[in-house]
């Protein structure tokens, strides 16, 4: 019921920063959590971080923790993921998603995905 794409990713030296967006159309974000998940070259696809239907709570993984924000604009239909102090090992495709329960860190919790952005970090 929401079609979701992500935009933003591109090439940044370590120690940058990039925000990536999600677009949605279709059913209002509001009616989601939102997540952000990423996948490197040869790696299964991770957990980033997630934010409820209001943008009140959030939650990351360890990885990201103090580096990344993930917010959301309801009124715009756009979720965000705001990267800074980039490394290296961030280097991935990054994915937008869409839960109808919060928290969940989990791919099968997520039933609507965009196409993905990739995000590459040099040193």
């Amino acid at each position: 019921q929401v079609q979701l794409v992500e935009s933003g990713g591109g090439l940044v030296q370590a120690g940058g920063s990039l925000r990536l967006s999600c677009a949605a159309s279709g059913r209002t974000i509001s009616s989601y959590a939102m997540g952000w998940f990423r996948q490197a070259p040869g790696k299964e696809r991770e957990f980033v971080g997630a934010i409820d239907r209001n943008g009140a709570g959030t939650y990351s993984a360890d990885s990201v923790k103090g580096r990344f924000t993930i917010s959301r604009d309801n009124a715009k239909e756009t979720a965000y993921l705001q990267m800074s102090s980039l490394k290296p090992e961030d280097t991935a495709v990054y994915y937008c998603a869409a839960s109808y329960v919060f928290p969940a860190s989990g791919i099968n919790q997520y039933y609507y995905w965009g196409q993905g952005t990739q995000v590459t970090v040099s040193s």
